[in-house]
């Protein structure tokens, strides 16, 4: 599949099944410098689909690195009222949202204070979280390959050819090369949605990680539901907020995670690549943050409030996905983490929890920041009753 029609291809997934735009429905688009000619073919296949309006804000990254490099270091969280307002009105107007990932600029914040990194927080915004808990508008997050990108992913080879290689390989994992993608993907989804469903009925109290540089225990609520990457909006509206997707989740007991994690995964947060990352949880929350390289920008964001150093999420990942045998760190947490299991910092999912009280008890943070745990070396136990179950082992399920 040559480049022009894989970017079509994947334009036409991310209208039809990611976002799922709908005649008459206006779509709004996050981006980048740099990924401009996804964007146009996104707008297309939205126009072509009926979309009112597109609307495009773009995000320039030189802008938050000139930010971290001059601005008064008290102003760092400061943040525009009109970017929140923005967001809760695209849910007031029934809006459909895409947000394109991968770094366009991958050093760009190279020699920055990872401290004041972590004090700026945009393009993100507290209300996009809330937004997405409120399920009022249909949404996706989907790569877009940049040359940059492809070179951090495939140092080894030649510029062109890593920009070939990266959309060679994001093809296979959006299942572009399948004839029917929207189908495909529908398929797995019916998968994991199984996968869920088998979870829920086991119960489960309590998740038990262990593998190399891991020992956590992750505590459930009796609230706590499991769910794949199948979304409904309140006005029952389907769609997929990940493009691709291969997780099932649920949302934590934000008190009840005890022991330590060694990431297995690279994580690209706030413009920095953070390696060798390992983390210790007490009483819930997370009270050593260590890294071998920018842990101080996840320090610093595990510090903005008072669940940010808590778990909002726990996902399992296993190896029938296509991005996990790809054993490639592609240094975007969108295809990392659906390679492998992970946690989550910060802000809970309140479409996987039931009941008033539990409900009530679901962490609440400005940041949700997923970081990799799993490999086919890690084992998840589920703790029930008393009993074990087995979950996953060598990453292939067990129920």
């Amino acid at each position: 599949m040559r480049e022009t029609d894989q970017l079509r291809a994947l334009a036409e997934l991310i209208v039809r099944f990611g976002a799922n735009v709908q005649p008459g429905q206006i779509l709004a688009i996050s981006s980048e410098p740099g990924k401009e000619p996804l964007v146009r073919a996104i707008a297309q296949a939205a126009y072509r689909h009926g979309a009112k309006f597109v609307d495009l804000s773009v995000f320039d990254v030189h802008l938050k690195r000139a930010r971290a490099m001059y601005a008064n270091p008290e102003t760092l969280d400061f943040v525009p009222p009109w970017l929140g307002q923005r967001v809760l009105a695209l849910g007031e107007h029934r809006c459909a949202r895409v947000a394109l990932s991968g770094p366009v600029e991958p050093h760009l914040m190279a020699g920055i204070d990872p401290e004041l990194l972590g004090r700026d927080m945009l393009p993100s915004v507290p209300e996009g979280i809330a937004v997405v808990n409120e399920r009022t508008t249909n949404w996706t997050v989907a790569p877009c390959p940049t040359p940059t990108w492809a070179e951090l992913v495939y140092p080894q080879l030649d510029p062109s050819e890593a920009f070939e290689r990266i959309w060679d390989a994001i093809a296979h994992v959006c299942r572009l090369d399948e004839p029917d993608p929207v189908s495909a993907w529908e398929s797995r989804l019916d998968q994991l949605t199984q996968v869920a469903r088998k979870l829920e009925a086991l119960e489960l109290e309590a998740l038990r990680f262990e593998g190399p540089g891991t020992d956590l225990t992750v505590g459930l609520m009796p609230g706590s539901r499991w769910v794949c990457g199948r979304f409904s909006t309140i006005d029952g509206i389907p769609h997929a907020p990940n493009v691709p997707t291969e997780e099932v989740f649920t949302t934590p007991d934000p008190d009840r995670t005890e022991g330590y994690v060694q990431a297995t995964k690279p994580l690209f947060v706030s413009g920095v690549v953070i390696t060798g990352l390992r983390v210790r949880f007490e009483g819930g929350r997370a009270t050593e943050i260590e890294a071998d390289e920018g842990g101080g920008t996840l320090q610093a964001l595990s510090r903005r409030d008072a669940g940010a150093a808590r778990l909002g999420e726990v996902a399992l990942v296993d190896r029938e996905g296509r991005i996990g045998p790809l054993d490639t760190v592609f240094f975007d947490t969108l295809l990392d983490e659906n390679a492998a299991s992970h946690i989550a910092l910060g802000q809970g999912y309140e479409l996987a929890v039931e009941g008033a009280r539990d409900l009530a008890r679901i962490n609440q943070s400005e940041i949700h920041i997923d970081f990799m745990i799993g490999s086919d070396e890690l084992s998840v136990t589920g703790v029930s009753g008393g009993s074990e179950v087995p979950l996953l082992r060598d990453g292939t399920w067990q129920i």
